[in-house]
């Protein structure tokens, strides 16, 4: 396996990451983001335990001294890098299931990396397996200290970011993840009633139809308990999503729309701006607009919006499926922070969830269609041109196109918004059918 970042670290199958490999990435990460403390964190996966060890062989052959946080959300291990101005890893596969996983990593002060640092660790990974150099042999990682202090920092920090909380009854859905030995104590410690749903991991239950990618348990307990509303987690809970008090989803575009409003007429909107990627809804957009808040687009990926937060100096953003970044109190999207300002927001709204997501903004209709071509053509939106333009005549400004490139499969993505379903559906069907020609041509 020859590892190469993604917008997210490396990620794969568990099998495909050999001891022998990941100590090689160890040992190349002490050389390109320091030789100093160097904290690990991993989410439950049966995989986790051995990526860990053998990230710390090699981290500890490269000079380095792991400092392990054990089983702890992704955000966790960033706020510590930045606490400290320390670099971090963290062994997780995200939202996959437990037979994957990954290793993401942050620079020093807790950001992800640039494409310079992630170019230099790929050059210094193939050298290192280039000369045969990466072996567990004998070492062991039995020397790598656990900061057993850390992760109450963390959870301390999250409680604190609000003062007093209205009491209320919230479900949480942990997804069998990382969010499971700390979120309950979070928000219980807020004085909430809180129901627990998915908190007992097994090494292979994460996000088994659970958390925030499988949300229908969450929204048939809402209901059930009377809760005023519920917050799902993902397997390493650096993403979002709620349930209203009706059972209805709550998305990240939603979330973001509330939390930029609350924030501005607090005062506390960094330049009365929030930044989202593409495939935020244009119900957002045009809520933003009617508020007098500026919209900075970016392409998907929650790494592309936490470089635009910086370069803008903005304090949120974030995406649809949940990763949101309060970029004053965290490097990294944080799920159970983003829960907790929810929850304060609604006690101090004094209205239901559901009444605060309708007044905030009209989510439109969006069909999204993954074309996959055998011969795809990179340049299918310009050859398209034409096709593109007459839908978006068509629509208005209560539509929107977006014809994109995988950048993993040999996919072309179009995706159309509209007022109505059946417009979404009826355009996307047109601009499906132009692409195919486009690219059989």
């Amino acid at each position: 396996m020859t590892l190469r970042f993604g917008t997210d670290g490396v990620r794969g199958p568990a099998s495909e990451f050999t001891d022998a490999l990941v100590v090689a990435l160890g040992q190349a990460a002490a050389q390109v983001l320091g030789t100093t403390a160097f904290v690990i964190g991993r989410d439950t996966r049966e995989s986790g335990e051995r990526l860990e060890m053998a990230l710390a062989v090699g981290l500890s052959r490269g000079g380095a001294q792991p400092l392990s946080m054990g089983v702890v959300p992704t955000p966790a291990v960033a706020w510590i890098c930045a606490q400290r101005g320390v670099p971090g890893a963290v062994i997780s596969a995200s939202h996959n299931p437990w037979s994957d996983n990954g290793i993401k990593f942050f620079a020093a002060g807790g950001r992800k990396l640039s494409d310079e640092l992630e170019t230099a660790l790929e050059q210094a990974l193939d050298a290192l397996v280039a000369r045969a150099e990466a072996s567990v042999e004998t070492e062991s990682a039995n020397g790598i200290e656990t900061d057993v202090n850390a992760v109450a920092e963390w959870c301390d920090a999250v409680a604190s970011s609000v003062s007093a909380v209205s009491p209320m009854r919230i479900v949480i859905d942990c997804a069998n993840g990382a969010a499971s030995s700390v979120a309950p104590g979070i928000f219980r410690g807020l004085g909430l009633d809180v129901e627990v749903l998915h908190a007992q991991p097994n090494g292979r239950n994460i996000n088994d139809a659970c958390g925030s990618t499988y949300p229908g348990d969450l929204q048939k307990a809402v209901v059930a308990n009377g809760a005023a509303l519920g917050l799902a987690f993902d397997g390493d809970a650096d993403r979002l999503l709620a349930v209203d008090e009706r059972g209805e989803l709550v998305d990240g575009d939603q979330l973001i729309a509330l939390f930029a409003r609350d924030l501005r007429e607090r005062g506390q909107l960094a330049g009365d701006r929030v930044v989202v990627t593409v495939m935020s809804n244009l119900g957002f957009r045009l809520a933003m607009d009617a508020q007098g808040i500026e919209v900075v687009e970016t392409p998907v990926g929650d790494r592309h919006v936490l470089e635009a937060l910086a370069r803008t100096s903005s304090s949120l953003g974030g995406e649809q499926s949940g990763h949101i970044v309060f970029a004053d109190r965290a490097t990294t999207g944080d799920g159970v922070l983003s829960g907790v300002q929810l929850v304060d927001l609604v006690g101090r709204a004094q209205a239901p969830l559901s009444a605060l997501t309708g007044a905030v903004m009209e989510r439109f209709p969006q069909v999204l269609r993954n074309v996959r071509l055998d011969n795809r053509r990179d340049d299918v939106a310009e050859a398209i041109a034409d096709d593109i333009a007459a839908v978006q005549q068509s629509l208005g400004n209560r539509g929107r196109v977006l014809i994109r490139l995988s950048g993993t499969e040999p996919l072309v993505r179009v995706m159309v918004e509209a007022p109505t379903l059946e417009q979404a559906e009826a355009a996307a069907d047109n601009l499906v059918a132009a692409v195919i020609s486009a690219c059989s041509a």
